[in-house]
């Protein structure tokens, strides 16, 4: 998929809230710690991982799904194999009627629920990372793509 930097780049300004599906509370998991950078970027985040309901991340209850959650969502980040998306965009084009964005995360693609969401307004990115693309346009873009501000690598 090709998208200009124009368009990602309003996708990430102008969103707000991002529930992020399928998160992960292991630190190590790129769900972790893209979530917890688009935290720290001023994004409020809404962690959705029925495995984890209840607990807190990033600040925030985890919720169990998307019909979980009060209140919108600007954008939601699909973590979760490729398969899972028609079901996780259909919840989330019913649960916020103003969503703006759905985006798929890298190795996620689904040409038929990325339709359904363009024909209801809503903008799709598939195969790329906001963390990633935030870090390109906005200049903070590290060696790898990713500056988690950990350093896991062992003498």
């Amino acid at each position: 998929m090709n998208y200009t930097d124009s368009f990602l780049k309003n996708i990430l300004t102008r969103t707000k809230r991002v529930a992020i599906v399928g998160v992960s509370g292991n630190p190590v998991r790129p769900s972790y710690f893209v979530a917890r950078y688009l935290g720290l970027r001023g994004y409020d985040i809404v962690p959705v991982n029925p495995g984890l309901a209840g607990q807190t991340l990033f600040g925030a209850t985890v919720v169990a799904s998307l019909s979980e959650i009060e209140g919108q969502v600007d954008m939601v980040d699909i973590f979760r194999r490729s398969e899972a998306v028609p079901a996780i965009a259909e919840e989330a084009l019913e649960q916020f009627p103003q969503l703006g964005t759905i985006w798929m995360q890298i190795g996620v693609e689904h040409a038929q629920a990325a339709e359904l969401a363009k024909a209801r307004g809503v903008d799709v990115v598939q195969n790329r990372c906001p963390k990633i693309e935030y870090q390109r346009l906005f200049g903070e873009l590290r060696m790898g793509g990713f500056a988690t501000g950990v350093i896991s690598s062992k003498l």
